[in-house]
């Protein structure tokens, strides 16, 4: 493992050079901040009838159409929707500056080959461990999320350098910047997302919620034991992995994880994983995804409003309302 810290990072290569930052969603705000805070030259891309526009404003930015924003820009970071990308690299494409830097926080449009980059332009990865308001709470206490880097194409031999230091300009460099590709990055990204942390874990709350609610048990204490209480785990997880879990629950509980999860999360459960994986191996995933784009989405609507009209969101809903310390 090749991993860069602050001490590995020259942010000189970027000083008086500008960064374009394309979009301004979760990431894309939140690397446009830290970068301004960080003393980077710093432009914001957005249409001038998008909702985004006066809220960069309001935060300082300087703020221009995509065509204009990349015109003089060093890096150019395509912080929008997979699905955008190709065509607003097209658009910008002609004013792009020769010698210039595509950097993308997620591979996707580059490794299934949406976007086919022009030969003189470097092509890098800048990849946060966490979501954009993460990225910016950790900054702005001091600290950082970590970061993976990958080198797609180094046109110009300067582009590992100047990735770098994009990463340390958010913060990224504080809590290390791990070297990977664009293929690793991609299809573990979308692996960890299909089969663990949104679709293995959403199906497997939604199975628990239902098991309980049809065996008779009531339904905000199924909500309560299945969803509210995951994020005690979560923390746990998160702060110091299985080993933190098992100091902190019971012995019952512990005996019960070990004799019963492997019975949830058994050889069919691995086989599925695999074969999704396969799907996003080989572009299956990806061809579908795109496709469902181009015909309108009415799949992925179809799918999400039956997952919004559960039962458990309801049940959710009406418990959360009572529990004013929560978000959202």
């Amino acid at each position: 493992m090749q991993l860069y810290s602050e001490a590995d990072v020259d942010t000189s290569c970027l000083q008086d050079k500008q960064v374009t930052i394309l979009g301004y969603g979760s990431q894309g705000r939140a690397h446009a901040l830290n970068l301004k805070d960080s003393g980077f030259n710093v432009v914001v891309g957005l249409r001038k009838n998008g909702g985004s526009w006066a809220r960069a404003v309001a935060d300082g930015l300087t703020v221009k159409e995509p065509v204009e924003a990349v015109k003089e820009a060093t890096i150019i970071a395509f912080l929008t929707p997979d699905m955008v990308q190709k065509s607003l690299y097209e658009t910008v494409l002609p004013h792009i500056p020769q010698g210039a830097t595509l950097l993308f926080a997620h591979g996707f449009a580059v490794h299934f080959k949406q976007i086919d980059p022009r030969p003189d332009l470097n092509v890098v990865l800048i990849a946060p461990k966490g979501p954009g308001g993460l990225v910016r709470r950790q900054y702005e206490e001091g600290h950082g999320v970590p970061c993976l880097v990958a080198i797609h194409k180094d046109a110009d031999g300067n582009a590992l350098k100047l990735a770098l230091a994009y990463a340390a300009g958010i913060g990224g460099a504080r809590a290390g910047v791990i070297e990977t590709t664009f293929a690793e990055e991609t299809e573990t990204d979308l692996f960890g997302e299909q089969a663990v942390l949104c679709g293995g874990a959403t199906e497997l709350i939604v199975a628990g919620f239902e098991t309980l609610v049809e065996a008779g048990y009531q339904p905000e204490v199924a909500y309560y034991e299945v969803m509210h209480e995951l994020k005690l785990i979560v923390d746990l997880l998160h702060e110091g992995g299985l080993r933190k879990m098992h100091e902190f629950i019971s012995d019952t509980a512990a005996w019960g994880d070990m004799i019963s999860g492997p019975r949830v999360v058994d050889d069919n459960s691995r086989a599925a994983m695999k074969a999704i994986l396969t799907d996003i191996q080989d572009g299956t995933f990806a061809r579908n995804w795109v496709a469902e784009n181009e015909n309108g989405m009415p799949e992925f609507k179809r799918m999400m409003n039956a997952d919004l009209e559960h039962p458990i969101e309801k049940v959710g809903k009406d418990l959360r309302s009572r529990m004013d310390w929560l978000e959202g």
